[in-house]
């Protein structure tokens, strides 16, 4: 049985969530203070200021004391040209983590090549930090089945899915997991993805506590966070834009810039980058989110319909605090 329990936005005060009564909390905490900093869809190749967005993330995380910073995925593809802008993620002087985007590879690049070009430890992965348990997850496989959807691939195969099983299975330590594409969002997440939460359920039931704490995903370019089954799902809002279509086009920055970036004017920036700040306390994780306000009209005043709960378009990242019982 699925039981989804959404977390409400909202424009003043931080968003609170308790993770459900009866669920043993014994292993949920390292007692251990853990800080990251994450950001997503930055898209390199789409915005003209991309270097300059990421670049107020690098300043903003190195006054910070965080442990490391990960970026979520549509960062950047391995043109020679981009290697400026890799550089800056680079110019951070602690621990950084990559993770794969399905618009990282656009241009016919290999998922190899991104991450050779990256410098990341690899497609998918994991890693231990102050009593903390980190999985990476690549989500653009192709579904292998007749009925696969259209579009870019999301999907985790068959090996990966028993990697992670056995990842799982080799920790004791309360887990984060994250990924490009999101764990939750049935109309465009990862396909199979009850699949993979069935693996990580599994491994809380084995564990007779709440082992796998949150997944943190970009992707869907929105703020949202919702709990099923007692693991919390966090959208992490693009640092750049809401993707609107062809239908609200707007020319937002000039003739020059929308010749040499056309695919902008198809979106509603963000007039300040996006990013976030997140804090795993034993029981409690708290996300420290930048707000900002939209270039040009609102979505709302071109006439971009309402979104669904999990799909909200805003400029901001809110500030979260889940508690775990």
């Amino acid at each position: 049985m699925k039981r989804i329990d959404f977390i409400r936005y909202g424009l003043g005060g931080a968003c609170m969530l308790l993770l459900p009564p009866g669920v043993n909390a014994s292993g949920s905490g390292s007692g251990q203070r853990v800080r990251f900093g994450v950001v997503t869809d930055v898209h390199k190749d789409i915005m003209h200021d991309a270097d300059e967005r990421l670049q107020t993330f690098v300043d903003k995380a190195s006054k910070q004391k965080l442990d490391f910073i990960i970026q979520l995925g549509d960062f950047c593809r391995p043109y020679a040209e981009n290697r400026e802008f890799l550089d800056i993620f680079n110019g951070y002087r602690g621990t950084k983590y990559h993770v794969i985007g399905n618009h990282d590879t656009d241009g016919g690049f290999s998922r190899q090549q991104v991450v050779e070009f990256w410098g990341a430890v690899g497609r998918y992965y994991s890693f231990d930090l102050k009593g903390h348990h980190f999985i990476v997850l690549d989500g653009n496989n192709q579904n292998p089945s007749p009925g696969k959807a259209t579009g870019y691939a999301r999907y985790i195969a068959k090996d990966q899915i028993r990697w992670l099983e056995n990842d799982l299975a080799a920790t004791r330590l309360p887990c984060i997991v994250f990924s490009h594409q999101s764990l939750e969002n049935e109309e465009a997440g990862i396909e199979n993805q009850e699949e993979v939460r069935a693996v990580l359920e599994k491994a809380n039931a084995d564990a007779g506590s709440h082992k796998v704490l949150a997944c943190f995903s970009g992707h869907h370019h929105t703020d949202y966070a919702c709990q099923i089954n007692g693991i919390s799902y966090i959208q992490i809002n693009s640092m750049s834009y809401s993707w609107l279509g062809e239908d609200y086009q707007t020319v937002l920055y000039g003739k020059e810039i929308d010749e040499k970036y056309p695919w902008i004017k198809y979106t509603a920036p963000y007039e300040k980058p996006l990013y976030a700040f997140v804090t795993l306390n034993d029981r409690k994780i708290e996300v420290e989110g930048v707000r900002s306000r939209f270039v040009g009209p609102a979505p709302d005043e071109m006439g971009f319909p309402e979104q669904p709960e999990n799909s909200p378009v805003v400029p901001f990242i809110s500030n979260r605090t889940i508690i775990i019982q």
